[in-house]
């Protein structure tokens, strides 16, 4: 009862390597949809609030980082 030791590792350095990038481009979409906080409750911006960054760049920067990651699961490691 010998146990086969050639088993292929789940993901690769390259894989990491796309999961870090897929990753920051999350984050940075995050940090970019953050804040808009006025400094007085009672005062409402909306140049502030539904900027182009917020609800256009944001979101979109997410799902790119979404799709990276996807992909750097779905992707095989190389074979030597």
């Amino acid at each position: 009862m010998s146990a086969n030791n050639n088993t292929t590792p789940l993901f690769a350095k390259e894989n990491f390597l796309f999961m870090l990038i897929g990753g920051i481009v999350i984050a940075l979409g995050m940090y970019l949809m953050s804040g808009g906080k006025s400094d007085d409750p009672s005062v409402f911006s909306n140049t502030e609030v539904y900027s182009k960054t917020r609800i256009t760049i944001a979101p979109i920067l997410i799902v790119v980082g979404l799709l990276i990651e996807v992909y750097a699961i779905f992707k095989k490691p190389k074979t030597a």
